[in-house]
């Protein structure tokens, strides 16, 4: 995320304002439908191509390394878009790459759906937070209670262990506060969280 976003409206920095903003958040929002459509279609769509699952995950990864390395090329930005993403990786293939990782590396619903859910929903509540004002100590509350939240349902739906829930919050939470210039927190939102889950994963015995 680029250093720009700490001192400007991430309404004004967005191609196409307003509309373009909400476009975005409605993105994040959209994403929480990839694991459902992962685990319920994945296989008959890797079937269709005569291909592994894994082969289409990698597959969809180099697609949008080359698509954001054209864009890049040619400078251009779309509706949505944030104005300093011209020149550099933008939010969307930072989190193309991290679901993509998710996929490939904890290819378990228990892992992948809180996994993702934690970035198309908490990313979101934090960031409308933060744009309306909101003390950095109420953010990081809420956004702790509201991934937990989401850790919780998972746990309930999906198996995911219920030791991650109260560990993971806190830990999802601050792998988005990071300003990284070049790194958007679609990608530490996803990569530092799953970073921690496959270290534990022996002693949970999920996957």
């Amino acid at each position: 995320m680029s250093d720009q976003v700490e001192l400007t409206n991430p309404v004004e920095l967005s191609v196409g304002g307003l509309s373009g903003h909400l476009l975005r958040r409605g993105i994040h929002l959209a994403m929480s439908l990839l694991p459902f459509l992962y685990f319920e279609f994945g296989e008959d769509v890797a079937d269709w191509f005569s291909l592994d699952l894994e082969q289409v995950v990698s597959a969809v990864i180099l697609i949008a390394v080359a698509g954001e390395t054209l864009r890049l090329r040619m400078g251009w930005t779309i509706v949505g878009q944030r104005s300093y993403e011209a020149k550099q990786v933008s939010a969307l293939a930072w989190g193309a790459l991290g679901v993509g990782m998710v996929f490939l590396l904890a290819p378990h619903e228990a892992y992948a759906y809180p996994l993702i859910l934690s970035l198309s929903l908490g990313d979101p509540l934090l960031g409308e937070l933060r744009r309306k004002g909101v003390s950095t100590k109420t953010v990081i509350l809420a956004g702790t209670v509201g991934i937990a939240a989401i850790w919780a349902f998972c746990a309930y739906s999906f198996a995911t262990p219920w030791l991650l829930v109260p560990l993971m919050a806190p830990i999802c939470v601050a792998a988005e506060w990071p300003r990284l210039r070049y790194i958007d927190d679609n990608a530490t939102m996803l990569l530092i969280p799953l970073a921690v889950v496959l270290v534990l994963n022996p002693f949970l015995g999920v996957i």
